[in-house]
């Protein structure tokens, strides 16, 4: 049995599963919201709320990096983590937050397929984070999540093109593209974070 002087604050996984479970649930919300036609508007306060506490969470992880002198995994990767998890969840909250300023009264081709795979992304996000913390299975989800982003790219892709060619209203246009890239921005997020643990697992092998 090896001995550590000082011990290891290993509080920090909780606080990354607890930051992946809310972007489950902010995932989850936003799938939701268009799941039905027209988009259920009211979704983007209720994300709000989400993603006010993955920044509480996220200030917290900082907080005690400050004050923490022995970590699990190098100092900079859990602020990155932190950060990278976060982001997941601004993505999130960007898209949902077009729905009742624009007033969108229906939904378009690839904005309910993004919301599926933003969803499915945050799954194994959290499948993810667990993971790292049993030191195993990291890099299998991050294939996942990297084939996921990169069924987003194709729907994006096709909702773009079917946009303009069906869309006559140039206003209507603009917002819609706005929205498209949101929502593909949220699953490329989500694939930051799975190459920054893909990075942590080479790191420490």
């Amino acid at each position: 049995m090896r001995f550590r002087l000082l011990p290891r604050e290993e509080t920090f996984y909780a606080d990354f599963i607890a930051m992946a479970d809310q972007l489950k649930v902010g995932a989850r919300l936003l799938e939701e919201m268009f799941a039905t036609d027209p988009p259920i508007a009211d979704k983007a306060h209720e994300i709000k709320e989400v993603e006010h506490k993955c920044d509480f969470l996220t200030h917290e992880v900082i907080q005690r990096l400050n004050k923490t002198f022995v970590t699990p995994i190098d100092r900079e990767d859990i602020h990155s983590l932190a950060r990278t998890l976060d982001d997941v969840m601004d993505a999130i909250d960007n898209a949902a937050a077009l729905v009742p300023l624009y007033r969108i009264d229906r939904v378009r081709f690839g904005a309910r397929e993004l919301a599926k795979i933003i969803s499915a992304s945050a799954s194994v996000v959290r499948d993810a984070v667990v993971a790292l913390e049993k030191h195993s299975g990291v890099l299998e989800c991050a294939v996942e999540i990297n084939r996921l982003e990169n069924e987003a790219d194709r729907v994006h892709q096709k909702a773009v093109g079917q946009l303009f060619d069906d869309e006559r209203d140039p206003i209507a246009v603009m917002k819609w593209k706005e929205i498209l890239d949101l929502l593909e921005d949220a699953t490329d997020r989500c694939e930051d974070v799975a190459n920054l643990l893909e990075n942590v697992v080479v790191k420490h092998s």
